[in-house]
């Protein structure tokens, strides 16, 4: 190489470094530019009030104020979750004693790129709706300063803070306030706002590190959701970065979403913003663009199978079609759990009266049971819904955690049994409820064929039978209609065995004449009765103390010495004094003994000691853990494997499962091998983190059986009815895990 050309590279070499060197200054001069301005004005490129949709306040009535943000073309400001970076508007109220105020109602976002980053914000103008509540004992004729400090950060392709100081003067009147100029302004922020959408279904799926939306289309033209997208609520849920491809198969689509590379741990819920491609509404009437998203997460359900499930949702990825067939099975195999066989066994007591009666009048009979079934899922199941939708944390057998209504349901099966026994006669008082329940024993009517369908299922409620569990957890999670439908499916289960006898005259014939043997049957059948009783105070135990259990006998004790009052004045000779005094004495026992039991059942529940075992099973049972979403994650961290048992005091087959399974010497030298920690799940009174957990894994009643390995994989679900077999199988799977 010739000098001369040395001398020419470094002369390249001193010029770029000089010009490096000049571009740095330029960029620290205009940093710096920026920084002055920012010190200079506290809101640089944007500016914020404080605006009301209405013109005055009324003392009490609450009225809605904005936070109105305008910023300058080209800079934004960020949603509550800003994505990849960025910060949310606040604002530190500074308002009169007594007042109250709600969060900001964030209209959905747009996303906003630099590079490889995606956040989450607003530009031009966004309206920040809070609604203020202001105390009754204002002055009309006053005026009342609402203010406060607002921050939020600026940003284009460098952030500033800022922050200002905003405030508004109203009037206090009594009449009705007029709108203001920025009323309209109030409903366009308004049109913005994520719906809750009830024509779409909606779940939520979890294989690794990606999640699955998984949408069911209503009965409607489908719409092309491509583009379509997912603002998760919270930071670190979903990776703003990451594409969010939507395919479709038939009337269900699914969203792929990935996993945040910051998040703590897998979401057991998704929540957020779903905003449609635009011109597309969740709405059939249109202008509904941003759907409200809060649904469990199943971590059974892949999203490699998806999206050949049907209109899903948390349900273990049951399409509506397979949750209508496994909602028919199991209402079918609902007859056979033993919380049905007392109820049963009425009904079968009227069939043998009516053999060899008219038979349009037993088809009419088989109809009304079937009818009863059915109109009281409907009633359940609409309660069950309107009390999710207002926020409760319930599931299938939700009222059997109501000790009031444990303490009525043992009135009533004790009633029904001394009525059997023929303590009292099914008259016109008020006790006669009960007894019309099982009235076909004495010639049967219309309405005690629509009672035991009634009956049956309120009994059926205990019980979660082979295949309902899936279909159950299916129904609380689509719309009400789907939900409705799959209800209507689990009655009609129920009540085909009986409709079918009704509708078969020549099997009605082959049972025996009606006779003195009626008598014996219709006694014997007395006794299902108190053995239900009897398991029905055990529970009300379960869920107070022994005081209450006291109260609630003598309430048992009260309504005994109503029924002998009634049996023992009930001759049609006695005087009509003499039949009021009675009926009189006999209903003040029947109302003093369902008072008394009410009272029982606000006892508070006995404190359980260390050395008793949890729900009443022996002591050779190995140590279960008390649940908690803290003591899953612990143990799995641990690299234990874990076996959790959602049970319940009230639910017979838990308790069946729990004797005859759980506690058999071979299942717990398996557990005691694979050093199995055990863990159990208590939902005998609500426990919203047990409810959770159970949604979680798509379903809504116990029991559950959830097997989680010790190698991080997706849990096992194993069946409502086990078996020894079928738990020493799913623990011979387990891989082997050394526990830290």
């Amino acid at each position: 190489m010739t000098l001369s050309r040395c001398i020419g590279r470094g002369r390249l070499l001193v010029g770029a470094l000089l010009l490096a060197i000049l571009w740095g200054m330029g960029g620290a001069v205009a940093l710096q530019a920026q920084s002055q301005q920012s010190a200079d004005d506290p809101s640089p490129h944007s500016e914020a009030t404080l605006v009301s949709e209405q013109d005055a306040i009324v003392p009490g009535q609450a009225f809605t104020v904005a936070l109105r943000l305008e910023m300058e073309e080209g800079w934004h400001s960020y949603w509550k979750n800003p994505g990849a970076s960025g910060e949310p508007t606040s604002i530190d109220w500074a308002l009169p004693a007594s007042y109250e105020t709600s969060g900001f109602q964030w209209p959905y976002p747009h996303r906003i790129e630099f590079g490889s980053l995606i956040s989450y914000g607003y530009s031009d103008e966004v309206f920040l709706i809070t609604r203020i509540t202001p105390p009754d004992t204002l002055t009309p004729g006053t005026r009342v300063t609402l203010g406060g400090r607002a921050e939020w950060l600026i940003c284009e392709e460098i952030c500033l803070p800022a922050h200002a100081e905003v405030e508004l003067s109203l009037p206090v009147i009594e009449e009705v306030p007029g709108e203001t100029e920025w009323a309209s302004a109030f409903e366009a922020a308004r049109g913005k706002h994520a719906k809750s959408v009830t024509d779409w279904s909606v779940g939520a799926g979890r294989s690794g590190d990606q999640y699955t939306l998984i949408l069911g289309a209503p009965d409607a033209p489908r719409p092309d959701l491509e583009g379509a997208y997912f603002y998760a609520a919270e930071k670190s849920v979903i990776d703003p970065g990451a594409p969010q491809p939507v395919t479709r198969d038939g009337d269900t689509y699914t969203i792929a979403l990935q996993q945040s590379e910051y998040a703590q741990a897998p979401a057991d819920r998704l929540r957020g913003v779903l905003v449609a491609p635009e011109g597309v509404s969740w709405a059939a009437d249109g202008g509904v663009r941003a759907m409200q998203v809060d649904v469990p997460v199943d971590t059974t359900l892949s999203v490699a199978d998806a999206a050949g499930r049907g209109a899903s949702s948390a349900g273990g990825g049951l399409s509506l079609r397979w949750a209508l067939a496994f909602a028919l099975v199991g209402g079918l195999l609902l007859n056979l759990m033993p919380c049905v066989f007392p109820v049963l066994s009425v009904k079968i007591l009227g069939f043998a009266e009516e053999a060899g009666g008219e038979a349009r009048t037993m088809r009419r009979h088989g109809w009304l049971f079937g009818a009863g079934v059915l109109v009281s899922m409907w009633v359940l199941a609409g309660g069950l819904l309107a009390l999710r939708a207002a926020g409760s944390q319930i599931g299938w057998g939700f009222q059997l955690q109501s000790p009031i209504f444990i303490a009525l349901m043992t009135m009533l099966f004790f009633g029904i049994g001394l009525n059997l026994l023929g303590a009292f006669e099914v008259g016109t008082t008020l006790m006669s409820w009960g007894g019309r329940m099982q009235t076909a024993a004495s010639g049967g009517s219309d309405l005690s064929a629509f009672l035991t369908g009634v009956l049956a299922t309120v009994v059926a409620t205990p019980c979660t039978a082979p295949f309902m569990g899936a279909a159950l957890g299916v129904a609380l999670t689509l719309s009400a209609a789907g939900a409705l439908l799959i209800f209507t499916a689990l009655g009609v289960g129920m009540a085909t065995p009986y409709v079918v006898l009704s509708m078969t005259p020549a099997l009605l014939d082959r049972l025996p004449e009606p006779g003195a043997w009626m008598e014996t049957l219709k006694q014997a059948f007395a006794f299902p009765m108190f053995a239900t009783a009897v398991w029905l105070v055990w529970v009300f135990g379960q869920q107070t103390s022994n005081g209450g259990v006291a109260f609630l006998l003598a309430g048992l004790l009260l309504l005994g010495v109503a029924a002998w009052i009634v049996h023992r004045w009930s001759a049609p000779q006695l005087s009509r004094t003499t039949t009021l005094v009675t009926r009189g004495l006999a209903g003040a026992a029947l109302v003093g003994g369902i008072a008394v039991a009410v009272i029982g059942a606000g006892s508070a529940p006995a404190k359980e000691t260390t050395a008793a075992p949890a729900n009443g099973v022996s002591g050779t049972e190995p140590t279960w853990r008390s649940y908690s979403p803290e003591t899953i994650e612990s143990l799995r961290a641990e690299g234990r494997p874990v076996f959790v048992d959602f049970t319940a005091a009230w639910c017979l087959t838990c308790q069946v499962n729990k004797r005859r399974v759980l506690t058999a010497e071979s299942v717990q030298n398996a557990f005691d091998e694979k050093d199995v920690a055990l863990v159990r799940a208590d939902w005998t009174n609500r426990d919203p983190d047990i409810t959770n957990a159970l949604e979680s894994h798509g379903r809504s009643g116990v029991p559950v059986y959830v097997l989680y390995a010790g190698d991080g994989s997706e849990p096992i679900l194993l069946p409502e009815v086990l078996t020894e077999d079928s738990v020493l199988n799913a623990l011979d799977d387990l891989t082997s895990a050394s526990p830290s």
